[in-house]
């Protein structure tokens, strides 16, 4: 009885929105660093933007201690090892894995080798829409209302201001498809984890999920012929990092899902491109429109807040 009051109080607790605003903005521009890191990784090891192959051994060593991670500190934090003790358990680690880690950034960094970075940050984006939609069809309380429609068009709009400029769609079903469909699968991956978490922990399923499909993908990137060479304590640095960023938001991510709507949550998702941008020109030295990062700001903040607020008979 403790046990289920304290877990109705934990989820109380975070659907506070002082609580679940911050947290979902904190995910997202641990993500966003991702991007500017990543390129300084692919540096470091001599990664050549054609290389798919070390790109994708690259990213599975990253998840794959991500996940490392997450099972360690939830086994800490528990007190006791973070094992899947159920089939049923075990199958849900498995679907995730596939779809959240393989699948979605198998086709990402495909899709990103060919083509334009603004193209893909668009395209990507679509993820959050995708989201919103997908959570309506699956969960009762999370139904479509207008203002959640408006919202999602507000946040996407602003990604396409944000890179009009040198925003040239075209559609190839390994470049723009493959982009829209990694999407679709991160959106498929959201749902799941809201669905899984109901009986499992969602460190538990993040840690294990993060290290079987990671492993996977360093499998597939090596046997295609991917090398990681010239290894420096900068290029494992890189990696130490992006797997700390995995591992920290992906798991907080999960939590704030188990206890939330998928929507409110997923339409931060929209900040990631804005936060790659600025931070990539902070540590990059890339350039960057301040007007136009401005309006994507405001047009992003507005579709949270349309989608976040309460409408009467919604």
């Amino acid at each position: 009885m403790k046990k289920r009051v304290s877990k109705a109080k934990i989820g109380q607790y975070l659907q506070r929105p002082a609580v679940y605003i911050p947290a979902a903005v904190l995910c997202c521009v641990l993500w966003a660093s991702a991007f500017p890191v990543i390129k300084r990784g692919y540096a470091y090891f001599h990664i050549a933007p054609e290389d798919y192959a070390a790109q994708i051994l690259f990213a599975g060593c990253r998840f794959a201690l991500a996940g490392l991670l997450v099972i360690l500190l939830g086994s800490l934090i528990a007190r006791k090892p973070l094992v899947p003790r159920r089939g049923k358990t075990c199958a849900h680690i498995g679907i995730l894995a596939v779809v959240q880690t393989v699948v979605q950034y198998g086709l990402f960094y495909f899709s990103l080798a060919k083509i334009e970075g603004s193209a893909g940050s668009v395209l990507n984006a679509a993820g959050t829409f995708f989201c919103v939609l997908l959570s309506a069809a699956v969960f009762s309380e999370d139904r479509m209302h207008w203002k959640k429609a408006l919202g999602c068009v507000l946040g996407l709009l602003g990604i396409v201001v944000l890179h009009f400029k040198n925003l040239h769609l075209a559609f190839h079903l390994t470049g723009e498809g493959f982009m829209l469909l990694s999407a679709a699968s991160h959106a498929a991956s959201a749902v799941l984890i809201k669905k899984f978490s109901e009986n499992d922990s969602p460190a538990l399923l993040s840690g294990w999920q993060f290290f079987l499909g990671g492993c996977a993908m360093a499998a597939i990137g090596a046997l295609c012929g991917g090398k990681l060479s010239t290894f420096t304590p900068a290029g494992g640095a890189s990696i130490a990092y992006l797997a700390l960023v995995s591992a920290v938001a992906y798991t907080l991510w999960s939590i704030l899902l188990k206890y939330n709507a998928v929507s409110k949550i997923a339409v931060f998702g929209f900040i990631i491109p804005i936060g790659g941008v600025v931070l990539s020109a902070l540590l990059l030295g890339e350039q960057v429109d301040i007007a136009r990062s401005a309006i994507c700001l405001a047009l992003v903040s507005a579709g949270v807040v349309m989608v976040n607020s309460n409408l009467r008979g919604s």
